[in-house]
């Protein structure tokens, strides 16, 4: 899992074994693990990508 450095330095690499994914029908980004393929999560605002995260 990715880390966060020290403050002011920001993300030090990408968040493993997660990818996201653009929703057709609601346009909000959905984070899915790569080892089940299930759903994580989803973004509440329409459009904004998840921070760290490998896009599909």
């Amino acid at each position: 899992m990715a880390k966060n450095a020290a403050k002011g330095k920001g993300r030090k690499g990408e968040v493993n074994k997660r990818s996201q994914v653009l929703s057709p029908r609601n346009k909000r980004w959905t984070k899915v693990d790569n080892k089940t393929g299930r759903f994580i999560d989803q973004m509440k605002r329409k459009g904004k990508t998840f921070k760290g995260v490998r896009m599909k």
